[in-house]
């Protein structure tokens, strides 16, 4: 009788020992997991924040080509009004895929309307008349994109020094 007790208490320990280290393995994988995540979102926002900061600045480089052809008769190179203006056009619309997926990877309505603000910002350069008219349109849109990298610091983990 002392055999058979030894013997299930040997089996028992064993499956609780067996089943409490599939519990933590299995505990520590998702830990792991998580973390792998949330590091890849990480990286994401980082990334899709930076290109669309960049696609913001490269369409308004474009605005700005394309206003001072316009206005002062200064074309880049040999390039036409016309060429500028659709090198604007393709800018914008690199910009604005850049806009869709930083949109997609935040979860904050603030910074999806502080890019969209960017993004109109920029769009009215050309609508400027006269210098005096373009010097304001011009530094609000560089302000806003500034203010939108600013802002986009706070929803990377790990980058806000308030974190």
């Amino acid at each position: 009788m002392d055999v058979v007790a030894a013997s299930l208490v040997a089996v028992l320990g064993t499956l609780l020992g067996a089943t409490l280290t599939h519990l933590f393995q299995r505990r520590t994988e998702l830990r792991a997991e998580q973390f792998t995540r949330s590091e890849r979102l990480r990286q994401e926002r980082i990334d899709a924040y930076c290109a669309y900061g960049g696609a913001l600045a490269n369409y308004r480089r474009g605005q700005m080509d394309y206003w001072f052809a316009k206005h002062d008769g200064r074309a880049v190179g040999e390039e036409s009004i016309h060429e500028l203006r659709r090198e604007a056009q393709r800018l914008r619309a690199a910009a604005m895929e850049a806009m869709f997926r930083a949109e997609l990877l935040t979860d904050s309505v603030e910074l999806d309307e502080l890019g969209r603000r960017a993004l109109k910002a920029v769009d009215r350069i050309p609508g400027a008349q006269l210098r005096d008219e373009l010097d304001p349109v011009r530094e609000e849109s560089r302000s806003l994109i500034y203010e939108f990298i600013a802002a986009s610091r706070r929803h990377i983990p790990g980058l806000y020094s308030g974190e």
